[in-house]
């Protein structure tokens, strides 16, 4: 039987947020950036960052058959931290966070916003956002951090 659903993390559920996070950052990161702009992302999301959002309420996880395969946050009008665990990438479960995310943004704004990693560009691009800016940020090693700002009327 398969059962799909995307609720609110609490606190116990800060260690599988944090994997979630930690393992697609370690696994896919190093594939598109240098490895001063991968532990940049990494202390970006520091298990305080990932926390406070949890307390916050802003934080949700995807489960797929009583194990959790996925996260977002939600911040306002921004899609934040959203990261499919990488043995289960490219099954969908990242659209279903983005329509999720947004379905919640569209009940009080009219755009959502989000920082697109280069890993993740080309999956917002096919739905629907569009690059809004351009930034860069110097890192260790004098390695930079490539992303875009990037938006979605609703």
């Amino acid at each position: 039987m398969w059962i799909l659903n995307i609720s609110k993390a609490s606190e116990h559920d800060y260690n599988i947020v944090q994997e979630i996070t930690v393992d697609t950052i370690n696994e896919i990161y190093p594939r598109y950036y240098p490895m001063g702009a991968v532990r940049f992302f990494l202390k970006h999301h520091s298990p305080e960052n990932i926390m406070s959002d949890i307390k916050g309420g802003i934080v949700y996880l995807l489960i797929d058959n009583n194990k959790a395969v996925g996260t977002v946050t939600i911040r306002n009008n921004e899609i934040c931290r959203l990261f499919v665990l990488p043995e289960h990438q490219k099954k969908g479960y990242g659209g279903r966070l983005i329509a999720y995310a947004e379905k919640l943004i569209s009940e009080s704004c009219d755009s959502a916003v989000l920082d697109a990693s280069l890993p993740a560009k080309e999956i917002y691009m096919k739905k629907g956002y569009s690059v809004r800016n351009a930034h860069s940020i110097k890192t260790d090693n004098g390695d930079y951090l490539c992303y875009d700002v990037m938006e979605k009327p609703l």
